[in-house]
């Protein structure tokens, strides 16, 4: 593996580099999405038990214990409880505004890798190219013959590099897609929830 890494040319360092940062990233958010996993429709349906029950404590007591950004988003909603439905969907909002941010965290250096490992290896392919022809000039100027050997040292570099960018590429777009797939499911339920929320305790004042 060192040997082909060596014969990829200094161009493996960069690509090196955003398989260690991609790999990290990939890592993280894996933990993270699975740490706040929640069953939301078991979880709303304890919330608006005990809001119904007029327990709003309680309600709060849940969404303190539970992880995620679900229950912190609920959270702001039931302390406004005794205010108007415009207040509590404002705080709801204002609740979503801190907490998508958490869920997006890293995606964007992800694509990031996704798009430039395979830029970086067809830079890597251009340069042994590069060195190819730039040994071929060198050689018939001298009148030398070129050898299969002046030509194997540059087209390893450009191959490798280009097979190293596009094995970084590949599972990076998968992961990115992956993540935002889950990102927009966890949104969905939040807005879901939110709604519902409102709904509940709108029907509560209306009693």
């Amino acid at each position: 593996m060192i040997e082909w890494i060596i014969m990829g040319g200094p161009i493996m360092i960069p690509i090196l580099l955003c398989s260690v940062i991609a790999f990290a990233v990939v890592i993280e958010r894996f933990i993270y999405v699975q740490r706040i996993k929640i069953n939301t429709r078991k979880f709303m349906g304890e919330i608006s038990y005990s809001l119904k029950r007029n327990r709003a404590d309680e309600a709060i007591e849940m969404c303190d214990k539970s992880p995620g950004p679900l229950p912190k988003v609920l959270r702001a909603g039931i302390l406004k409880y005794d205010r108007t439905k415009q207040e509590v969907k404002e705080a709801i909002e204002d609740a979503a505004l801190h907490e998508i941010p958490k869920l997006e965290k890293n995606i964007g250096v992800l694509a990031t890798i996704a798009q430039i490992s395979p830029l970086l290896g067809f830079l890597g392919t251009a340069i042994g190219m590069a060195e190819i022809f730039q040994k071929i000039q060198v050689k018939s100027a001298a009148l030398n013959p070129v050898t299969p050997a002046d030509i194997s040292g540059g087209m390893w570099q450009a191959l490798i590099a280009m097979v190293a960018g596009l094995l970084i590429a590949i599972p990076a777009v998968t992961a990115y897609n992956y993540f935002v797939s889950r990102i927009n499911y966890i949104i969905r339920e939040m807005e879901i929830s939110a709604t519902d929320l409102v709904n509940i305790l709108s029907e509560k004042k209306a009693e």
